[in-house]
């Protein structure tokens, strides 16, 4: 029963904190269904990765605040609907409410068959052959068994970063949503050997005493072209 107790406490501790977050009533405010959209604001603001006439490709879009977000810096008026000057396709696991101008795709990004719609999504669009911005804010299921868990994060950003490599612009950038623990060093090594300005980045709107932060790789490095065989 004290276990049971202490749960209550602790639910009624995070709903109240939840209820009186500035982010949460900001959010309600402005009409995103989420907090993380100013995660993903500050990055933006502070980097200049999304611009009128992009496509960006959101991976992990559930519940849709990023697409939101990047719906928003694509309008010629920075409105939640009407006219887009770029293009949107989201990925998630998860169902999704629809966005104006947003293309959704509901499927595993770890499947094979679910990359090749995507794939095909975006090839389907002659004047979007190419994306601008990858936002991935993927993260796995956590069992809290340490390394369990970080093969998981490490699995989900490699994805991302390997889908980046193949679609993104020379020029163009990846937001990945990771934690600090043991995947972090091995993935930041990855970040630096895949693009050429790497950047950690602790949104203010991430709550201070979460392990939450994000990579963001900017131009991606040449790589050697493969040897004929």
């Amino acid at each position: 029963m004290k276990v049971k107790t202490q749960s209550k406490k602790v639910n009624k501790a995070w709903l109240n904190d939840h209820v009186n977050d500035t982010y949460v009533k900001l959010a309600q405010k402005e009409g995103y269904r989420a907090r993380a959209a100013y995660k993903l604001k500050e990055i933006d603001e502070t980097l200049g990765l999304i611009r009128p006439g992009n496509c960006v490709v959101d991976l992990g879009s559930v519940p849709g605040a990023w697409s939101q977000y990047a719906r928003r810096k694509l309008s010629p008026s920075g409105a939640a609907a009407g006219a887009l000057n770029g293009r949107i396709v989201a990925l998630d696991i998860l169902p999704m409410d629809p966005i104006e101008g947003v293309a959704f795709i509901q499927g595993d990004f770890r499947e094979p068959g679910v990359l090749q719609v995507l794939e095909q999504t975006l090839s389907a669009d002659k004047g979007f052959t190419k994306v601008d911005v990858v936002i991935s804010d993927m993260a796995p299921n956590l069992s809290g068994i340490d390394s369990a868990d970080a093969a998981r994060i490490a699995h989900l950003v490699e994805l991302a970063v390997d889908f980046s490599v193949q679609h993104l612009k020379p020029e163009g950038a990846l937001v990945a949503k990771l934690f600090h623990g043991g995947a972090y060093s091995p993935l930041v090594k990855l970040f630096k050997e895949t693009f050429k300005v790497v950047k950690p980045f602790k949104p203010k709107a991430s709550r201070s005493n979460s392990s939450e932060t994000f990579l963001v790789g900017m131009g991606l490095k040449n790589r050697p072209a493969k040897e004929a065989s």
